[in-house]
C-alpha cells in the first residue's frame, strides 16, 4: 500500500503543538475494537473540534505519549490497513474510511490514522467484533476518551443529523482547479508537513484528499469552503466580504476624518497583515519611570496578544454566509471588533458578559484545525479569558463583551491603558512607530541612526510602507521591541529559545519586529554570519547591544 502523508508534521502531532491532547489517542498496539469505537467518536465530532488522530505503536501515560515508541512491525502495516477498510464497510454506519498514513519515528514504525469529522454523521458502530454479538451504538468523545451516548448526549447527536459546519461542506458550484498549489505549499512548509516534499509528484486531487480540503465522488471531485478560504488568491469571490476593514477614526465616531484600510485574500494572509498593520500603526510601548525604583516600568496601550486573540477569534467564529465583513473600529479610547453573527447560544450570556464563557461547539470546525496548525489560536476555548488575562497583566481596563439576546452579532471592546491616553498623540502613530525624535519628513523604512532631514510625504493612509517603522537608533533610542530583545538575550540563544522568552508565536513577525532590526542596528550578531540559515545559528549581544542594555536597564 503507497505511503501517504498528513498535512500536519508528525513531531507537532506527537507532542501536541498543533493538536490539542482530547483530539489525539495513542495505542501501543493495534486493538481493532477499541480503535473503531474511537474513530465512531471522532467521525461523530459531537463539539465540531475536527475529529482527532489514533497513533498506533506509540503507549500512553496520563495521555502523554511514552517515547520512543514501541512501534509496529512492518509487516503489520499493511495488513492493519487492510482491516481499517474493512471495519469502514462492515462494522460503521454510514460506511466511513478514516485517512491512514506509517511514519517511522526514532526507527520504530508506526501508523497514524488521521479521523475527521464526518460529513453523514450520526455515526454507529458495533460495540463488540464478536460474531456472537451483534449490538450497536453511538460513540461520543467526553474529554480525551471515547465513551457510548447516552440519554441527552445521544439526543443531542440525533439532532446533529447530516448537519455538517459549513466550512466542511463541499462548494458544488466549483472545481478544485480553483484551489493555488503555490498557497498549499506555502501552508505545508510553514506547518512543517512531509506532503510538502511530495507536492511536485502528486495531482491536485490526490493533494486534496490527503489534506481533506475536497470531497465527493472520484469522477466528480468537489472543493471544500475551508479549502476555498485558504488556498485560493481571493476567496471573497465564493464567500462575499470576507475580509476585515479597519477603521481609524482619530476625532471620534462624530468626527469627520475617516481612514480605512480593508484586508482581503487567503484568510490567513488576511489575518495576519491586519494584525502587522495594527501593530505596525496603532501599538506602542510606553516607559513610565518610577520615582521609587531605578527599573522604569514598561505597558503597553494595548497589548499585541490581546488584540491577536480578539482578531483571530473574530475569524475563526464569524459566520462566512453572513455577507458582512469583520469591522475593527479604533478610536483614541478604544478599539472595537465587530463579527456577526454572535456566540453560539450554547454560552450563556451573563458568563458571556462576565468574560468567562466557554464554548460547547465551534462553528467552523476546520478553520479551527488549519489555524491551529499555524499557531494562531489554541482552539480549546481560551479565547475570551486570553484576552482579559492579558489586558490585566499589562495594567489595562479589562474588555467588554457584547451581543443581544437573537446572538446577531458579537463585538468586542478594548480600552486603552490609562497612562497610553495620557502620554500618546495617536494621530503621530498612525504615521509609523518612531521612538526618539525624528525632525524632516520620513519615508520608507529607515534603520540606522536618523542624522538629518529625510524627504518624503506622510499623509492619510501609508503607501509602500511610508509609515515605515524607525528602527534602530533614533537620537539614542531602540524601539521597544529591539529593547526587549536585547533585554531577555543571555549568552548565545537560537532563534526559537529568544522567540520563547518573549511569548511571541508567529516567526514571521518575531524576524520582522525584532530580529531583523536589532541585526541591522548592530546591537545583535549572528555566531555563524556566514551561514545565516544554519540550523544551529546562535545570536549574542555585540558591544553596542550591551553598552545600550545597560542605559536601559
Amino acid at each position: 500500500m503507497k505511503q501517504l502523508s498528513l498535512p500536519i508534521s508528525i513531531s507537532d502531532l506527537i507532542h501536541g503543538y498543533s493538536v490539542e491532547w482530547e483530539r489525539i489517542e495513542f495505542k501501543e498496539g493495534w486493538n481493532p475494537e477499541d480503535i473503531l469505537h474511537t474513530i465512531c467518536a471522532f467521525a461523530n465530532d459531537f463539539h465540531n473540534l475536527g475529529g482527532g488522530y489514533i497513533v498506533v505503536g506509540i503507549a500512553e501515560k496520563d495521555g502523554v505519549p511514552v517515547l520512543p515508541p514501541k512501534g509496529l512491525q512492518q509487516n503489520q502495516l499493511d495488513k492493519i490497513q487492510k482491516e481499517l477498510l474493512n471495519l469502514g464497510h462492515s462494522a460503521i454506519q454510514p460506511m466511513y474510511h478514516p485517512i491512514s498514513a506509517p511514519y517511522v519515528l526514532d526507527n520504530r514504525h508506526v501508523l497514524v490514522i488521521w479521523v475527521p469529522g464526518g460529513e453523514t454523521r450520526p455515526y454507529q458502530c458495533k460495540v463488540s467484533l464478536s460474531q456472537k454479538n451483534d449490538r450497536w451504538d453511538y460513540y461520543i468523545r467526553k474529554q480525551s476518551n471515547s465513551v457510548h451516548a447516552v440519554k441527552q448526549d445521544k439526543q443531542e447527536l440525533l439532532g446533529l443529523a447530516a448537519t455538517v459546519p459549513f466550512d466542511d461542506r463541499y462548494c458544488q458550484t466549483e472545481s478544485i482547479d480553483a484551489f493555488s498549489v503555490k498557497l498549499i505549499a506555502e501552508f505545508l512548509r510553514e506547518v512543517g508537513s512531509d506532503l510538502a516534499d511530495e507536492i511536485d509528484d502528486l495531482k491536485l486531487a490526490t493533494l486534496g484528499a490527503q489534506m481533506n480540503i475536497v470531497g465527493g465522488p472520484p469522477e466528480a471531485l468537489f472543493p471544500k469552503n475551508v479549502g476555498l478560504m485558504f488556498f485560493t488568491d481571493h476567496p471573497e469571490k465564493y464567500f462575499p466580504y470576507t475580509r476585515i476593514d479597519i477603521v481609524w477614526l482619530p476625532d471620534g465616531a462624530g468626527g469627520d476624518t475617516i481612514m480605512e484600510k480593508t484586508f482581503a485574500g487567503p484568510i490567513w494572509h488576511m489575518l495576519r497583515d491586519s494584525l502587522e498593520y495594527i501593530h505596525r500603526n496603532f501599538l506602542h510601548e510606553i516607559i513610565l519611570k518610577q520615582p521609587d525604583q531605578a527599573e522604569a516600568v514598561r505597558v503597553w496601550n494595548y497589548p499585541f496578544a490581546t488584540i491577536e486573540e480578539a482578531l483571530v477569534n473574530a475569524v475563526y467564529h464569524r459566520s462566512y454566509e453572513i455577507r458582512e465583513p469583520i469591522e475593527v473600529r479604533i478610536t483614541v479610547g478604544e478599539i472595537t471588533i465587530l463579527s456577526y453573527p454572535g456566540p453560539d447560544r450554547s454560552i450563556r450570556l451573563d458568563d458571556l458578559i462576565a468574560g468567562k464563557a466557554i464554548n460547547r461547539r465551534y462553528r467552523n470546525r476546520r478553520i479551527g484545525e488549519f489555524l491551529k496548525e499555524l499557531s494562531l489560536t489554541e482552539g480549546r476555548a481560551t479565547g475570551i479569558p486570553k484576552i482579559q488575562r492579558a489586558l490585566q497583566n499589562n495594567g489595562s481596563p479589562l474588555a467588554v463583551f457584547d451581543t443581544d439576546e437573537d446572538r446577531s452579532y458579537f463585538l468586542i471592546r478594548l480600552p486603552i491603558h490609562p497612562e497610553a491616553q495620557k502620554k500618546y498623540d495617536p494621530l503621530e502613530q498612525v504615521t509609523g512607530e518612531v521612538t526618539g525624535e525624528v525632525t524632516g519628513e520620513v519615508t520608507g523604512e529607515v534603520t540606522g541612526e536618523v542624522t538629518g532631514e529625510v524627504t518624503g510625504e506622510v499623509a492619510g493612509e501609508v503607501i509602500d510602507e511610508v509609515t515605515g517603522e524607525v528602527t534602530g537608533e533614533v537620537t539614542g533610542e531602540a524601539t521597544g521591541e529591539v529593547v526587549r530583545l536585547i533585554e531577555v538575550l543571555l549568552g548565545e540563544m537560537k532563534r526559537v529559545e529568544i522567540q520563547e522568552k518573549l511569548g511571541l508565536k508567529h516567526e514571521d513577525y518575531f524576524r520582522e519586529a525584532y530580529l531583523l532590526p536589532a541585526l541591522k542596528v548592530g546591537l545583535i550578531e549572528m555566531t555563524q554570519p556566514d551561514s545565516p540559515r544554519s540550523p544551529t545559528q546562535k545570536y549574542r549581544l555585540t558591544s553596542k547591544g550591551k553598552k545600550c542594555l545597560k542605559q536601559y536597564s
